[in-house]
């Protein structure tokens, strides 16, 4: 692995840690632009055609992507209800979360080997799921970001834990890999941070009860730990989550013992980050302890790892870490067969 990661320029490397949003349609002329700079990984917004259409979309995007050897990871959210990227011809509509959680894991397991079937076989390696936050019966209602739109497994603890256990074997089984997500939990807040900004959690607390189903899905096999870009006052009342090395490197790192890739949730478009320049939301995570960025504004991309490199050939520290975060996206993407030798 080092030997792959030696071969990359320090742009290169760099690059490896953003993942760039872009049309699940196929790519824009912009994006296209952008992805060519060998963009590490891609996600995939907007309305999708058929499995077949996609499949096709997706092999430019490799084409486009591949840098000595090293593919991208493609990704696209893919939970079910409401939030289903990819759903034309060839792809299952996929119930809530709500409704999952109902299932058996047996069951449960099995309906996720096969969409995440469905995934691979259009070019798809990632799905940005599941949902590991705990919503509380009593905030559903109120709980803009997961209750309100049916995102949870579950109510307590342990029902949320069952239904991501479940889901990540299933697509771990159909070779995709998954994101735990929001860490350290979105089921206590009010605004959803993608339309918000100022979003606080004044409850949650290191160690929390809530956050079990995020370590049930790491032991289960998920591929990443996704980020939330909330402040959540009484574990780091000055940085936000995705900004806090109190939460990656003491809660993800140390807590959970989790020594695999780090992301985070949407900074490109999200209203939470738009005071953060487009750049410092890069560099933050990854001095941080985090490796992946994901960016919904493709135009941004090029800022990011601009910072990145720029930061690294003045920090000697911040360099170190940006090639420990790329060592970790590279062995991810051997595990998954994305990085071929030579």
């Amino acid at each position: 692995m080092d030997q792959k990661l030696q071969s990359l320029t320090l742009r290169e490397q760099a690059a490896q840690l953003i993942m760039t949003g872009i049309d699940a349609n196929g790519m824009t002329s912009a994006q296209k632009a952008v992805v060519q700079q060998k963009s590490g990984s891609v996600f995939l917004m907007g309305a999708s055609g058929s499995l077949s259409h996609t499949r096709s979309a997706m092999s430019a995007v490799n084409t486009a992507a591949t840098v000595k050897g090293v593919r991208p990871l493609i990704a696209a959210d893919q939970e079910g209800g409401q939030i289903q990227r990819l759903k034309g011809p060839g792809f299952d509509r996929i119930p809530a979360a709500t409704v999952q959680g109902t299932w058996s894991s047996s069951k449960l397991t099995a309906q996720a080997q096969v969409w995440g079937s469905q995934l691979k076989q259009a070019g798809v390696n990632v799905d940005l799921a599941p949902v590991a936050d705990v919503v509380p019966s009593s905030l559903k209602s109120q709980n803009a970001p997961i209750g309100q739109l049916n995102r949870e497994y579950g109510n307590t603890p342990a029902d949320a834990s069952r239904g991501v256990q479940a889901f990540v074997q299933g697509m771990r089984k159909a070779g995709v890999a998954t994101s735990v997500k929001h860490f350290p939990g979105l089921g206590r807040v009010r605004g959803n941070t993608d339309f918000s900004s100022g979003v606080v959690d004044n409850v949650t607390v290191r160690g929390d009860d809530d956050l079990q189903p995020f370590a049930d899905g790491i032991k289960a096999g998920a591929s990443m730990v996704m980020i939330s870009t909330v402040t959540y006052t009484k574990i780091d009342p000055k940085n936000r989550a995705i900004f806090s090395p109190t939460v990656i490197q003491g809660m993800v790192r140390g807590d959970l013992g989790w020594s695999g890739v780090v992301i985070t949730d949407d900074v490109g478009a999200a209203a939470e980050v738009a005071s953060v320049p487009a750049g410092a939301r890069a560099t933050r995570f990854v001095a941080a302890g985090g490796d992946i960025v994901i960016n919904a504004k493709a135009g941004l991309t090029t800022t990011m790892v601009d910072a990145l490199v720029a930061k690294a050939q003045q920090d000697k520290s911040f360099a170190a870490k940006l090639a420990s975060s790329v060592r970790r996206v590279l062995t991810l993407k051997q595990d998954h067969g994305l990085v071929s030798c030579g």
